[in-house]
């Protein structure tokens, strides 16, 4: 049966794709578990293999080079609220009431101009990565389906999603990597130059909660 893509949105600890594709090791291919049927089950992590994919990586990459200025804009922002801060904690007692008062005036103002700022740079971010990884997500489920139907499997559980009802999975059961070269031959788009080669992502099969014997879901820190 195929699933219709539900929409969601990466979180942005999930935002450094240079740095997910850095991490993991390659791994044999997918020996997928068997039902009481004896019909081949498996697992896929649909975000990883967004992230995964040539597509996906060419464009939250050259998403996050787009926000670059913004950050910087903010990170300058916050320097200047933390100086501000540092000089009214140092020199406040030194100085008369309207002076100190002005200064602690410039820093409420500059907080709250950072805050609007950030929340309204999140929002824009989220919105133009959401539509990414929508984009894409539709895509890939063709290429899930494809799959499914040709490796003869009964079932494939998408472990990114929380309501999954996979709780333990051998490794070699995630076929996530496999999906993600899959959609890189229909796509046709080339692996950016900007990073290395996508390793594989079975080394983050999602398992809830940790099991001895299986490898727990990971999430990214956020820059």
């Amino acid at each position: 049966m195929k699933r219709t893509f539900a929409r969601f949105v990466l979180p942005l600890a999930l935002l450094s794709v240079t740095a997910f594709a850095q991490t993991g090791n390659a791994s044999p291919a997918p020996d997928a578990a068997t039902g009481p049927a004896g019909e081949k089950v498996g697992i896929i992590n649909v975000q990883q293999a967004i992230m995964l994919t040539n597509e996906g990586r060419r464009d939250l990459e050259a998403l996050e080079k787009k926000f670059e200025p913004k950050r910087n804009e903010l990170q300058n922002l916050s320097k200047e609220v933390e100086d501000l801060k540092k000089q009214l904690s140092t020199t406040g007692d030194k100085l008369n009431d309207d002076a100190k008062n002005k200064l602690a005036k410039d820093i409420d103002s500059k907080q709250k101009t950072l805050q609007r700022s950030l929340e309204d740079a999140q929002q824009d971010f989220q919105q133009q990565q959401g539509e990414i990884v929508n984009r894409i997500g539709g895509k890939l489920m063709d290429v899930i389906d494809k799959y499914a139907k040709t490796n003869g499997f009964a079932a494939l559980f998408d472990v990114s999603n929380p309501q999954s009802p996979v709780i333990w999975a051998k490794a070699n059961t995630d076929v996530t990597k496999d999906v993600a070269d899959a959609y890189n031959v229909q796509s046709g788009v080339p692996a950016p130059a900007s990073t290395p080669a996508a390793p594989s992502a079975t080394q983050r099969p999602a398992t809830r909660p940790a099991t001895p014997g299986a490898t727990s879901t990971s999430k990214a820190t956020p820059k």
